[in-house]
C-alpha cells in the first residue's frame, strides 16, 4: 500500500531528514537491495557503508547514529527504536492477508460448533464436534480440529495444521501449515519383550499470543496437560514432548527437541537443534545455546553450551583446549623422545 514518505513518517514516529518528504513508498526492503521507492533500515555500524550508494528512498536510523556520504535522494527517518519503527512501516508497506468473514461450502463440520461473529472457515477444512472458535478467527483450507477443541478469538490456523482433540488455543494464536498439536506423547513400558503403549488421555493447552511454526508437533500430555505459555514463540521443526511446562515469552528455535515432563521458565531461550533431556527445568531467562544437549537442570539466568550442556564460558575454554590437543600430543612425543634419549645416554655402559 504506496504512502508518501511524510506519512510513514508521522505514521512511525520518525523525524525526516533530508530526501523529498513527498515521495511515494511503496515497500521496504533490506539496505543491500533497497531502491527507489523503498524504505529501509540502518541499526548496525557493520552495514553503514552499504549507505554512500543506495538509492533506496528513506531508511530508518536511531538518534544520534551517525552516517556520512548520504545520498541526497536517501531520506534519514530518525526515530527513538528505528526495528519497531521499520516493523510497523513493513506492516503498513505490506499488510496481511485478510478473510471476509465467510463459510466455505466445502467446508465439513462432523457436528454441533459454537462459531463466534466474523469467523472463517476455508475450503475442506474439518471441524470435530463440539469445537468452538472465537471472534475473528481464521480456520485456512484443509485444517484439520477434532472434537472439542476450544480456539480463542482471533487465531489464525493455516492451511493442513492438525489439531487433536481437546486442545485449547487462547487469543491471537497462530499455528503454521504442518504443525501437529496434540498428538500422543511418546510414551511405551517395556514388558514381555514388547513395548506396551501407555495411554495418552491428557490435552494441550496454549496461551494467548503464541505461534508456532510450520511442522512443529507438540504432544498431548498422558495425563493432565502440557501448556505452552503466553506469547511463547516456537520455531518450524520443533518437538515439544508430553507434559512439558512452557513458560511465558520462551524462545524455542528450529530443530529443538525437548522430551517430556520438563519444566522451561519465562523468557528461557533454546536455539536451534538443541535437546533436552526429560524432567528437566531450566530456569527464568536461561539460554541453551545451538547444538548444546541439556542432561541436568540450568539455573535461572545461565548461559549453557556443548553437550553434555555446561556454562558457556566452561565450554568454550574446553574447546579452545580440544582445538590445541593435536600440537601438544606432537610436544608430549617430542619430550617422551627425549626422555628415552637421555635415560640411553645415563644407562650404564
Amino acid at each position: 500500500m504506496p504512502i508518501t514518505l511524510k506519512e510513514l513518517a508521522e505514521l512511525c514516529d520518525a523525524q525526516i531528514v533530508g530526501g523529498d518528504d513527498l515521495v511515494l513508498i511503496e515497500s521496504a526492503a533490506d539496505i543491500k537491495a533497497a531502491h527507489a521507492g523503498q524504505v529501509t533500515q540502518l541499526t548496525n555500524s557493520r552495514y553503514a557503508k552499504y549507505i554512500i550508494n543506495s538509492t533506496a528512498s528513506a531508511c530508518f536510523i536511531s538518534e544520534g547514529f551517525k552516517v556520512e556520504q548520504v545520498p541526497d535522494s536517501l531520506a534519514l527517518l530518525v526515530c527513538a527504536d528505528p526495528e519497531m519503527s521499520f516493523i510497523k512501516a513493513v506492516e503498513l508497506l505490506h499488510p496481511a492477508r485478510t478473510y471476509a468473514p465467510v463459510i466455505a461450502e466445502q467446508a465439513v463440520f462432523e457436528g454441533e460448533v459454537t462459531l463466534g461473529e466474523h469467523v472463517y472457515i476455508g475450503p475442506y477444512a474439518v471441524i470435530g464436534r463440539e469445537v468452538s472458535i472465537g471472534d475473528g478467527s481464521m480456520i485456512l483450507a484443509g485444517a484439520y480440529l477434532g472434537q472439542r477443541v476450544s480456539v480463542g478469538k482471533n487465531c489464525k490456523i493455516y492451511p493442513y495444521a492438525v489439531i487433536y482433540d481437546d486442545v485449547v488455543l487462547g487469543d491471537n494464536v497462530i499455528i503454521h501449515s504442518g504443525a501437529i498439536i496434540g498428538a500422543d506423547g511418546f510414551g511405551y513400558k517395556f514388558r514381555n519383550y514388547a513395548h506396551v503403549k501407555v495411554p495418552q488421555v491428557g490435552n494441550v493447552v496454549i496461551g494467548d499470543d503464541v505461534e508456532i511454526g510450520a511442522n512443529t508437533c507438540v504432544d498431548r500430555g498422558a495425563l493432565g496437560s502440557t501448556v505452552i505459555g503466553k506469547g511463547s514463540k516456537i520455531d518450524n521443526l520443533v518437538q515439544i514432548g508430553h507434559n512439558n511446562k512452557v513458560g511465558n515469552h520462551v524462545i524455542m528455535c528450529g530443530l529443538t527437541g525437548v522430551s517430556g515432563s520438563c519444566t522451561i521458565d519465562d523468557y528461557a531461550i533454546l536455539a536451534g537443534s538443541s535437546g533436552v533431556a526429560d524432567h528437566v527445568n531450566i530456569g527464568q531467562g536461561a539460554v541453551v545455546m545451538a547444538r548444546s544437549g541439556v542432561a541436568g537442570d540450568v539455573k535461572a539466568g545461565a548461559q549453557v553450551f556443548g553437550s553434555p550442556a555446561k556454562d558457556k564460558k566452561t565450554a568454550y575454554k574446553e574447546q579452545i583446549a580440544l582445538s590445541k590437543l593435536p600440537e601438544l600430543l606432537k610436544k608430549v612425543k617430542w619430550l617422551e623422545e627425549k626422555i628415552q634419549a637421555l635415560e640411553v645416554d645415563k644407562a650404564p655402559k
